[in-house]
């Protein structure tokens, strides 16, 4: 099944061959300002005893949050991801991260332990 196919709502069939499907209208909100995103970053440790720095609370497109986490990984010389409107980035650079969102125009804070 498509993913066309899966946003069809309350029809199994039908006879009427002018008859139209109702679709599932995926909320597109207005996304934030920089100035307006809430955003946490918290220190994790994954298995093995690494640490990962994760930055949440991304409201934007997802456009948006990759070109942030590019820009972060850059700044900061290490590797990471976006995943799950999370920005992940290796080892602790909570400090360096703090620095570059506040820098780009971002609410942003420690969170966590």
């Amino acid at each position: 099944m498509s993913k066309k196919e899966k946003n069809r709502v309350n029809v199994v069939y039908s006879t009427n061959p002018n008859f139209k499907f109702e679709e599932e209208n995926e909320t597109q909100h207005e996304p934030l300002k920089p100035n307006q995103e809430q955003l946490k970053v918290y220190l994790d440790r994954l298995g093995g005893g690494k640490l990962l720095s994760r930055v949440t609370g991304f409201s934007g497109k997802t456009g948006d949050i990759e070109i942030l986490g590019k820009l972060l990984k850059q700044k900061c010389g290490v590797g990471g991801s976006v995943k799950d409107r999370e920005i992940l980035i290796q080892g602790d650079q909570r400090e360096k991260i703090l620095v570059l969102l506040l820098k780009e125009g971002y609410k942003a804070k420690k969170a966590g332990g």
